[in-house]
């Protein structure tokens, strides 16, 4: 920390474009619109907006922007304020502000000041207003107009019971500058260590991703000679998913994978990791979530071959056993050729001749099973989401998210909007029967944000039950109609369910480009 400075223009540039997201104190929405509009260039515009971004000061932020940007001109009630207020752009910002200004305007004791803030600190209103007579009475003996004080005092109720004092938002601060100094500097070891410490919560880490693009940072699924046991980056400036993401992947495969490549290098291919693995951390189970996971790509081989047989089972009856069962007894049969190489006069492991089995073709998985299996072992889409090709599409229909449906959702928020437009890919169906016997359904859906959950019952589930299956994407439309007259709940109606392929192909029919034929047209060969 001793060797930040502490005005570093990368860090500042990063304020100023808003890019807080994963740094402390600062990656609100709010707090990046406010900065992007500020444009920081100093660390006690920082202190400032930690300070004002709060109830109460959050109505200064507008004007503290205007000042300092030139748009709105600096002034001070009473000419003499500047000596305190300078920093702050003649806004009352901190709690020792209101302490030196009053002892400054009207006479008061540095007992007296303390005693003020404290008052209005803790929302006293009888001592706060007990003392007002004494400032004013201070401040007109200072020579200093009254109503101008009443003004002053008015400021300070408005939002003294919220203020920080400028040491605690000092600190604030600089823990917080010395995180955005690492995300501008390191970006990407940055975000590879928050990606970590947030690895359980899928929501924080589908953000940090969506940051990670927003960054020019590549975020790529596990591999088996780059990832370390969690998030990490590699040669190119690229964040890998960590070998330990995988659900289903030991402690002690994942220790001897990374110790083994420290040790001797990389997997020169999938024999290469077989040969050089510890028979006892490899097994069928850690294998197979490795290849779902992805983290054996990099071998070249499709992920779908390694779950058939291999090529020399496939004309027998043993069809049953798969590629990855063959190289377990592979690397069983490697490892008993190396002992008795090593028990042996001559010792020559190449001497011995073991076969080595060879993958066969598979039917190709699709692109929804490929990535389906993927997001078991890690828990999100990786190399794509099932949503891509319709990203336009959703982009334009929708004005809702699946994360917006639900039955905490069906309040008032959503009878804004008569129709509601909602896209996704059905992730799960649940079929059961209400308590009076009659049929309903509850549809996962997910988008490239959120889940969300559908229910429907009786007809309606009947009517639309056949649009929903597993592994479809769809586009709903819907109705939101209040449940009673006098209800704040809101129930949501299907009108159409179509399916988005089908969307995106009668999209790509009526799509109208119109050209003015007297305008310049410039060589778009």
């Amino acid at each position: 920390a001793s060797k930040i400075p502490i005005d570093d223009e990368l860090t500042y540039e990063l304020y100023q474009r808003g890019q807080t997201v994963g740094t402390f104190q600062v990656e609100s929405a709010g707090m990046q619109k406010y900065l992007r509009q500020l444009h920081p260039t100093v660390f006690e515009d920082l202190i400032a907006m930690n300070a004002l971004y709060r109830p109460g000061p959050m109505d200064y932020i507008p004007s503290f922007i205007r000042r300092k940007n030139g748009q709105e001109p600096i002034t001070y009630d009473i000419p003499c304020m500047e000596k305190y207020l300078k920093d702050t752009y003649g806004i009352t910002v901190y709690q020792e502000q209101v302490m030196l200004l009053s002892r400054q305007l009207a006479g008061f004791t540095r007992g007296e000041s303390d005693a003020l803030r404290k008052a209005m600190g803790k929302k006293k209103k009888d001592i706060v207003d007990a003392m007002k007579p004494k400032f004013i009475e201070g401040g007109k003996r200072n020579g200093h107009n009254p109503a101008t004080l009443e003004k002053i005092w008015g400021d300070w109720e408005r939002f003294a019971s919220y203020a920080f004092n400028k040491s605690h938002a000092a600190c604030y601060s600089w823990v917080a500058y010395q995180t955005a100094y690492l995300k501008a500097h390191y970006p990407a070891e940055f975000m590879a260590a928050l990606l970590t410490r947030r690895c359980n919560d899928i929501k924080e880490i589908t953000k940090l991703m969506d940051e990670c693009k927003s960054m020019g940072i590549s975020v790529y699924g596990p591999d088996i000679n780059e990832s370390y046991a969690n998030f990490g980056v590699n040669q190119k400036g690229e964040i890998r998913f960590g070998l330990a993401a995988i659900k289903g992947m030991s402690e002690a495969a994942t220790r001897a994978i990374i110790e083994e490549r420290s040790k001797n290098g990389p997997f020169k291919d999938l024999y290469d990791f077989i040969e050089r693995m510890p028979i006892s951390s490899l097994n069928k189970k850690v294998m197979e979530c490795m290849v779902l996971a992805g983290a054996l790509d990099a071998f070249g081989l499709p992920r779908e071959q390694y779950l058939a047989p291999p090529m020399h089972l496939l004309s027998s009856n043993n069809r049953s056993a798969s590629f990855v069962d063959a190289l377990m007894v592979y690397a069983q049969q490697y490892n008993n050729a190396k002992l008795e190489a090593q028990n042996s006069l001559f010792g020559d492991l190449d001497a011995m001749e073991i076969t080595k089995p060879k993958p066969s073709k598979a039917p190709e998985w699709s692109t929804i099973e490929r990535l389906n299996r993927e997001r078991e072992l890690v828990g999100i889409y990786l190399s794509a989401h099932p949503l891509d090709e319709y990203s336009v599409i959703l982009n334009c229909l929708c004005n809702i998210k699946c994360s917006e449906i639900g039955r905490d959702a069906e309040k008032a928020e959503l009878a804004k909007r008569d129709t509601l437009v909602l896209g996704g890919i059905v992730t799960n169906v649940r079929e059961g029967l209400t308590k009076k016997g009659t049929p309903m359904g509850a549809v996962t859906l997910e988008d490239f944000e959120g889940v969300g959950e559908l229910a429907l019952f009786d007809e309606e589930w009947s009517k639309w039950v056949g649009k929903f299956r597993i592994g479809c994407s769809v586009i709903i439309k819907m109705k939101s109609q209040k449940r009673y007259a006098s209800s704040d709940f809101y129930s949501l109606n299907i009108q159409s369910v179509e399916f988005l392929n089908e969307v995106a192909d009668n999209a790509v029919k009526n799509i109208t480009v119109s050209i003015d034929i007297n305008a310049e047209m410039e060589d778009f060969t």
